[in-house]
């Protein structure tokens, strides 16, 4: 699931001189992570991986990492 988040964002969302550098923990909002592209990779999850991500819960702590994106994904897949 990560490789697929992280194909997606550097292939889309951002650009990274060496996306393969870029640490599961690194802060994609400070790499350049802004609403629109947050608002696209929701939409890529949601349809990549069969899963609903509310609205309620897109907050920085949900999207600002690899990791966080996958725990968030990873609990949505849960409730369904």
């Amino acid at each position: 699931m990560k490789d697929k988040l992280k194909n997606f964002i550097f292939s889309e969302l951002i650009y990274h001189e060496d996306p393969a550098s870029f640490g599961d923990d690194d802060d994609l909002l400070e790499a350049g992570l802004d609403s629109m592209g947050i608002m696209r990779l929701i939409m890529f999850a949601e349809k990549e991986f069969g899963v609903t991500l509310p609205d309620t819960e897109i907050e920085p702590d949900n999207v600002n990492s690899l990791n966080a994106l996958h725990r968030w994904i990873t609990r949505a897949g849960r409730r369904q």
